[in-house]
């Protein structure tokens, strides 16, 4: 009777070795996500917060599956248009220029025609790219940012400042990917499709 009592306790304790040495489940830090360094915090960043560039072409790509993200998940997402260079900057103007307007993010159809102005084919010219902004912006009844007057353009100023704050703080020089909570960057490369980085992204919302 000794000898099977002891015998049980030495497979419970096996048992619990096992368990405590196993691989965690879930997401991971450093493979599907990480913690800022510096967090975020502002009433105008979401809790799930894409980070992007008007002339990123994988945001473009992006920008398709938002809506199917959003669904997974259960959240709708803010935005972040970066600065990180001359580039993003010219691209952050015309974004915000239409969320000063909007008091919204524009809408996919919008997105969608802002990213085909900015990211029109080498050889355009500024005159055609002009067209198709002013397009993007006309068409819905919103001033174009070339017909700016002196308080929009104070007003976007201000938003752009805000903006590259953030994107200074946050120290990301590579889009698309999402901010969480202000605390967690997704990792894209670390994910195998949409429903895994929806995971990702819902466990980091849980987290303090």
């Amino acid at each position: 009777m000794k000898k099977n009592f002891i015998r049980f306790c030495g497979l419970i304790i096996s048992v619990v070795l096992i368990l405590g040495c196993s691989e965690p489940t879930g997401p991971k830090q450093g493979v599907h996500y990480q913690k800022l360094s510096n967090p975020l915090s502002s009433p105008s960043l979401a809790p799930i917060t894409e980070v992007f560039a008007l002339t990123c072409t994988h945001c473009r790509t992006m920008e398709t599956f938002l809506p199917e993200l959003e669904q997974l998940t259960g959240q709708r997402f803010g935005k972040l248009h970066v600065t990180f260079n001359q580039g993003a900057q010219l691209g952050a103007i015309i974004y915000y220029s239409a969320v000063m307007q909007l008091d919204d993010i524009p809408d996919h159809d919008m997105m969608d025609d802002l990213f085909a102005a900015v990211q029109m084919p080498e050889g355009t010219t500024p005159a055609e790219r002009k067209a198709a902004i002013d397009h993007a912006f006309h068409s819905r009844h919103i001033i174009s940012p070339y017909d700016f007057n002196e308080m929009q353009q104070q007003q976007l100023m201000t938003m752009l400042a805000s903006a590259e704050q953030m994107s200074t703080q946050s120290q990301i020089n590579a889009v698309p990917t999402f901010i969480v909570n202000g605390k967690y960057l997704l990792l894209t490369s670390g994910h195998s499709d949409l429903a895994n980085m929806a995971e990702t992204l819902t466990y980091l919302l849980k987290q303090p």
